[in-house]
């Protein structure tokens, strides 16, 4: 009997690979605009988490968290954790993800 519960890998963690690769380093919610226009369907929920499983297992790294003052509905701060590609990332420089990001 194998292993229960998620594969090591993942599709969604492989493009914020790519894109991350594009980028430099990035925000969840910027990930998420990038990935949602390029991708298709994806939830934000599924970034963040494939962000936070990501960087367990080495592929992103904290770049430290932003914080922004203004009117938000929760408050009047926002913190925005920077993410980039960490030690164990493979990024397998896509065509279609260069040229998309260059537009």
């Amino acid at each position: 009997m194998g292993k229960r519960g998620r594969l090591p890998g993942s599709q969604i963690r492989d493009n914020l690979v790519e894109i991350l690769n594009v980028l430099g380093e990035a925000h969840g919610y910027e990930l998420y605009k990038h990935y949602k226009k390029l991708f298709g369907v994806c939830s934000l929920r599924s970034v963040y988490y494939h962000l936070k499983k990501g960087s367990e297992l080495g592929v992103f790294e904290h770049k430290g968290i932003e914080k922004l003052q203004g009117d938000f509905s929760w408050g009047s701060t926002v913190e925005r954790r920077k993410f980039a590609l960490g030690s164990t990332a493979k990024p397998k420089q896509e065509a279609k993800v260069r040229a998309a990001m260059k537009e």
